[in-house]
């Protein structure tokens, strides 16, 4: 029978029904209780619990193309994003991004996020989508207002009949011009922005055919985000007559609707959001896109699981294309179509031809 040991020299002692721990005692349980912590802490984290990717899980992240800035169709993409994670129980993550390499990094790092959806925009995103979304078949992708020609199962893409709501608008400029010439000042000579230009041209001709029409493009490395060459662009227009100008320039737009203000009886027309109260008195009304609505739809179908690799257009009958003339707040736009209902009948009478497949307007892919 061993001896018992001297009472300080034991480890744990019962008292009154309770274990009271020696000083060695509570050093060798704090010691273990850190090793196992960080034990599982590591095995947490090796899941995903715990690490940014984790916290991804349920947010969605929306990369830009462009610095958001003064461009108002970046913003409603970024506002549309808030608003469906909102709506699905995620939260919102934004990336802007300055050129090519930074899309691409900006990308790179939300796919190592992990997110429920990532959210794209615009056609600079076309192939940097098909590519890391077949390089990353479980991270769902989802690409507004343009596709590349081939769609991974993983990319949702969401366009707009572009060319139904600007069809609208030249039928408003080819009612109210008073010199028979009207003009389009667009971000870039390619066939994407001529699903814009020469809709318009076509509205115009459609109710005035002997209307003259011109086209003048940006171009250069910032084709969306130029007002002072937009405006040099419009007073061109201008100068040779025009007295309706359309701005198709994204974040250059301010520059038309000032060259429209300071010259006389010229009127300008917008696009992607209501940008009558912008200039008043200027603007005539705007293409719009529903992005928030489009959004929503294709991040719906991300977290109802539907397959993907589809390419879906939104116009006039779907409610993702329209004029702000033609919306319920309409009134409030203050937009000068309002001044004129004998022209907004016609274009109400222009969109239901549309709807019902009875005019039907010519237009590039994109």
């Amino acid at each position: 029978m061993c001896a018992r040991p001297p009472p300080e020299q034991h480890d744990n002692e019962v008292a009154h029904g309770r274990i009271r721990r020696s000083p060695r005692a509570r050093r060798a349980l704090r010691v273990l209780g850190a090793a196992v912590a960080a034990f599982l802490l590591t095995a947490v984290t090796a899941c995903g619990g715990g690490s940014s990717a984790e916290d991804g899980a349920a947010e969605i992240i929306y990369v830009t193309n462009a610095p958001i800035g003064q461009n108002q169709f970046l913003a409603l993409g970024k506002t549309g994003t808030e608003q469906a994670a909102a709506a699905l129980g995620a939260s919102a993550r934004t990336f802007e991004s300055t050129d090519e390499q930074s899309r691409r990094a900006n990308l790179e790092a939300a796919i190592a996020r992990r997110p429920l959806a990532i959210v794209l925009i615009t056609y600079e995103f076309n192939d940097l989508a098909a590519e890391l979304a077949e390089q990353h078949p479980d991270q769902q992708f989802v690409l507004v207002d343009s596709c590349p020609p081939r769609v991974p199962e993983n990319l949702r893409c969401g366009k707009f009949k572009e060319y139904e709501s600007s069809y609208l608008l030249g039928v408003e400029a080819g009612l109210l011009t008073r010199t028979g010439r009207i003009g389009t000042v667009a971000a870039k000579d390619s066939p994407f922005f001529h699903r814009w230009s020469d809709a318009f041209a076509l509205g115009a001709r459609s109710v005035n055919p002997q209307v003259i029409e011109s086209q003048l493009f940006v171009g250069g490395e910032n084709a969306v985000g130029d007002p002072a060459r937009s405006k040099e662009l419009a007073l061109t227009t201008i100068h040779t007559g025009a007295d309706q100008v359309y701005a198709v320039t994204g974040g250059g737009n301010g520059g038309v609707f000032e060259a429209a203000a300071q010259s006389r009886d010229v009127l300008a027309y917008g696009v992607d959001v209501n940008q009558c109260p912008q200039a008043p008195g200027v603007v005539v009304d705007n293409a719009i896109k529903r992005i928030d609505k489009v959004v929503l739809d294709l991040l719906t179908q991300v977290r109802q699981g539907t397959p993907g690799g589809t390419a879906t257009e939104f116009g006039l009958a779907e409610d993702g294309s329209t004029v702000t003339s033609l919306t319920a707040d309409a009134d409030a736009g203050g937009c000068v179509v309002l001044r004129h209902p004998e022209v907004l009948q016609r274009v109400r009478e222009a969109r239901d031809q549309i709807v019902a497949g009875r005019v039907t307007i010519p237009h590039a892919d994109n």
